[in-house]
């Protein structure tokens, strides 16, 4: 054991020389970076001494305003690839310090954001495991160089690990995927001139990262090649995912805003809590003019502070935020608008940010939203299309949104990441739930560097969407192998540390083991979740093998634990074009069977109350890596990946609708039936 823990120290130990290493680079630098990953056993480790992350400040999303500007760095970048079996050859040879293009490796231009996977037609690009390097050339606004102005780069993502550097000099660096970052660079910039930028983004997952994988070498027909293993059923896309931007604040500036918000009948409620952001904090007095404003800039609350950052609004006759078809107005958003002023009353700094008011509460039953119970009608998703990967799209999201509501949807989680603060935008305004998943996924090999990373990875998504009113739940993990006993402290500890950061939401996940009372993770959830594929990966092709399976496996679950039960996936891979009669697996009648024989079993359950939901996996077709079980990907989606209906899309928005129409009143579509004729002729 003592072998054990003296390994991960040294493991631990080697993350910081490297970030030491870095901030202070010389010539010799290779002897210094070849380290490695301590692999674990299954011996339970001793996890009473787990440091709980520093809690996140500021982030907020960039937003123009009287006091603000935000200028995009999107658009095309240069990227060299690094060669695989040296990853990092760029920081031993200081390609940070000079164009990348003097490196005399080929510069691809990639368009950003986007995954640099499937940009270009090379082969080596698309499977590359290590490092690359990203560079782009941008001017800083002359006019940002003043003493009251302070100027910031903020990445909305970069898969996984990055350094970033500014005309040479270090400036931060990130260890997780889909979550965003920033950092003050008003000393490393040139203003009114040239600046470059620099990047090394690394893919290569271990067994300590979120998510989990192993780099293994594997013979090829040259020698030998590096090879990223992962056991999660999407493809691993990697580069610049998200928006980069450069902002500007004022030297004292509102930094960061947490609200929490209730509805009592007609009576609205939003406490909230700001932190300012300067140079000379304790010296600083500081006035805040707090204003809500309607959708028609009506202001109907506001409040003045002064040296004090928390206060309440109370809100007559307010519209609540609802859930899409739960209410004639869904997602309704009010505009909080902060004003930081000086004791003179001059503008320092303002911000405005969008809210939904509404209350959340559940019990061993539900969930409820102002106090009316809740039942999930939804998918899981991914963020992926063709060509741009994981890339940011806001095409694509207008149209998955426009799909969701076409469908009868009112939910979806994020399987099996954060997707982009502008999705979590659109969920808000468009009335959908969120279950909103950290990327911890497949979770196995429960050491203590992981339980840390876990634990830092759900406190910067806490931090990130604890605003958001779509937000109805956090997800700690999809499938992880919670039969194994080490599980059980580990996830003992992980949800411990979520419930006391959850921001007044529930936490789930979801669970795959063979049987319920083999899981060592629920008993610590407030909502239960599972997945299952009967007919599929369970009795393939046996249709007449789901309704008393499901039913039986969810009252279990309720017997064992008195909580909510959601099923999250359920589905079946579908080709699209591919008819059968009688039905046959992967056609898009067999599919359409399926949903139909989940719908009888969702019927009977939602009879004892307790069942509050039912995700189809999947929305759309999604990327995978290469393998004779997959043509072309995931097919199980409902709409194919270019987001075209299946058939079974059609019986699924029937459903959809129809259980709006008898749980909250809502009005059917008038196409949502064809035409076919009239009994009474």
């Amino acid at each position: 054991m003592q072998k054990k823990i003296l390994s991960i120290v040294i493991t631990l130990l080697c993350v910081c020389i490297l970030d030491t290493i870095l901030s202070q680079p010389d010539d010799n630098l290779k002897s210094q970076l070849e380290f490695g990953y301590e692999l674990y056993d299954e011996e339970v480790y001793s996890y009473s001494e787990v440091l709980r992350p520093t809690p996140t400040v500021g982030l907020l999303f960039p937003r123009a305003s009287e006091t603000r500007e935000v200028n995009s760095l999107d658009g095309i970048w240069q990227l060299v690839r690094s060669n695989s079996s040296d990853p990092l050859q760029g920081i031993y040879e200081r390609w940070y310090s000079r164009n990348l293009q003097s490196t005399g490796y080929k510069i691809i231009k990639v368009p950003v954001p986007a995954s640099y996977n499937d940009v270009t037609v090379d082969e080596e690009l698309r499977d590359h495991v290590g490092t690359v390097w990203y560079e782009r050339h941008f001017f800083v606004p002359s006019r940002w160089n003043t003493n009251g102005t302070r100027t910031w780069l903020r990445f909305g993502s970069i898969h996984y690990g990055c350094f970033v550097w500014i005309n040479g000099q270090r400036a931060l660096n990130h260890s997780f995927g889909h979550l965003p970052f920033e950092v003050e660079i008003g000393g490393l910039v040139k203003y009114g001139k040239e600046n470059r930028i620099t990047i090394m983004v690394d893919n290569r997952l271990n067994n300590s990262s979120i998510p989990q994988g192993e780099v293994i070498k594997q013979s090829d027909d040259t020698g030998h090649v590096l090879i990223q293993t992962y056991t999660f059923d999407f493809f691993n896309y990697a580069g610049i995912h998200r928006s980069v931007q450069l902002y500007t604040t004022p030297q004292n500036y509102i930094r960061d805003i947490e609200l929490k918000t209730q509805v009592n009948k007609q009576m609205g409620r939003i406490d909230y809590k700001l932190w300012i952001g300067n140079e000379h904090e304790q010296d600083f007095k500081s006035t805040i003019l707090v204003q809500l404003l309607d959708r028609d800039h009506n202001v109907v609350a506001h409040q003045l502070n002064r040296n004090y950052l928390n206060g309440t609004l109370l809100i007559p006759n307010v519209k609540p935020w609802w859930p899409y078809l739960m209410h004639p107005e869904p997602g309704y958003m009010y505009t909080l608008q902060l004003n930081l002023l000086a004791e003179s009353g001059l503008l320092l700094d303002s911000y405005q940010l969008p809210v939904g008011i509404r209350s959340l509460s559940w019990d061993k039953d539900g969930i409820y939203i102002n106090n009316q119970p809740v039942y999930f009608r939804g998918f899981g998703k991914h963020e992926d299309s063709d060509i741009r990967g994981k890339g940011l799209d806001n095409a694509l999201l207008t149209r998955d949104f426009s799909l969701l509501q076409w469908v009868g949807a009112n939910a979806y989680r994020t399987s099996h990441y954060p997707y982009s603060e502008e999705s979590m935008q659109f969920a808000d305004e468009h009335g959908i739930m969120i279950i909103d998943e950290c990327a911890s996924v497949n979770t196995d090999l429960f050491g203590l560097p992981l339980l840390q990373n876990h634990m830092s990875y759900l406190e910067q998504l806490i931090h990130r969407d604890r605003n958001h009113a779509s937000v109805v739940a956090w997800s700690i993990a999809n499938e992880p192998r919670t039969q194994k006993p080490i599980a059980k402290k580990y996830f003992d500890e992980l949800a411990n540390y979520t419930r006391s950061i959850a921001q007044g939401r529930p936490i789930t996940a979801a669970s795959n083991v063979a049987e319920p009372s083999m899981c060592m993770m629920s008993e610590f959830l407030d909502i239960i979740g599972f997945n299952r594929y009967n007919s599929w990966y369970h009795n393939p092709g046996r249709t007449d093998m789901i309704i008393r399976p499901i039913v039986d496996e969810a009252v279990s679950w309720r017997n064992l634990y008195e909580k909510p039960v959601i099923l999250f996936e359920y589905g079946a891979d579908t080709l699209e074009g591919y008819h059968t009669l009688p039905t046959f697996i992967w056609s898009e009648e067999y599919q359409k069977t399926m949903l139909s024989k989940h719908f009888q079993a969702f019927d009977k359950l939602r009879k004892l109350k307790w069942f509050i939901g039912e995700f189809v996996w999947n929305f759309a077709d999604f990327k995978t890596e290469q393998t004779y079980t997959r043509v072309g990907g995931n097919k199980k989606g409902v709409f194919t990946r270019n987001r075209q209906p299946k058939d079974s899309a059609h019986l699924l928005r029937q459903r959809y609708h129809m259980l709006a129409f008898i749980l909250n009143n809502a009005s059917l579509p008038p196409d949502l039936f064809n035409y076919i004729i009239d009994f009474s002729l």
